[in-house]
């Protein structure tokens, strides 16, 4: 989820600390092939191909397990060449969700978001709600984590009109967080929200050379994240 957006001379106008310049509701970023690197080496958002995080998650009385591997898979997108993450959720062993997350670094160590391809389980319904592809049907990449992330910058994570609008905004550069697989001090947070759900607000805790260790639902909903263990494929 992301956020931020205030009222000015009755005109709404979102700021986007972390590309260097307001945005203004028709965003538009320019997305140059050659600007981007091959690997994501963000240190708050490493993707070293063989890695396999697992996280558990408690919702209200359930449980879930959850499951991202990132890929040695590539998709090219709007010319550029992003990492292919797999997030597999399950509950009481049966699959709820299984998504792939497609992402690319540019040359200043921001990590951008291109899309996803998810499929959520209800039974025996299958939704595909969510899903969106940079330079698709009006979809445009946002970033997911800053190079250099500081206090109060805020930015755009997606946008695909009615189906994906998160934001962020750092929140602070210090934090802690205790979960099943150890304490993490000097973290990042972030606050999350999307336009869509704007009741529900989560924070996100980031450790470097890591990546998300806790994700704490704050508004909307009893929920919690927590890294269990990363492995290596």
């Amino acid at each position: 989820m992301k956020r931020w957006a205030f009222w000015a001379l009755g005109a709404l106008v979102l700021f986007s600390l972390g590309c260097g310049r307001m945005e203004r509701t028709s965003y538009n970023p320019v997305i140059d092939p050659a600007n981007f690197v091959a690997v994501v080496t963000n240190r708050y958002f490493p993707l070293v191909p063989g890695t396999v995080f697992t996280y558990i998650v408690h919702k209200d009385s359930t449980t879930q397990d959850v499951t991202i591997t990132v890929t040695h898979s590539a998709k090219v997108i709007l010319g550029v060449t992003c990492t292919v993450v797999h997030d597999l959720v399950k509950a009481n062993g049966q699959v709820v969700e299984d998504t792939l997350d497609w992402y690319a670094q540019d040359k200043s160590g921001d990590v951008w978001y291109f899309g996803e391809d998810t499929k959520k389980y209800e039974g025996s319904q299958v939704s595909t709600k969510g899903t969106w592809e940079a330079g698709v049907d009006g979809a445009k990449p946002g970033m997911i984590m800053e190079g250099n992330p500081r206090i109060s910058d805020a930015y755009r994570q997606e946008y695909l009109a009615k189906v994906a609008e998160d934001r962020a905004e750092v929140l602070s550069l210090t934090e802690s967080a205790t979960v099943p697989s150890g304490t993490y001090r000097n973290c990042l947070k972030t606050k999350d929200y999307s336009d869509l759900e704007p009741g529900t607000v989560e924070n996100k805790v980031f450790y470097p050379n890591v990546g998300q260790v806790l994700t704490v639902m704050v508004k909307g909903g009893n929920e919690r994240e927590e890294l269990v263990s990363i492995t290596h494929q």
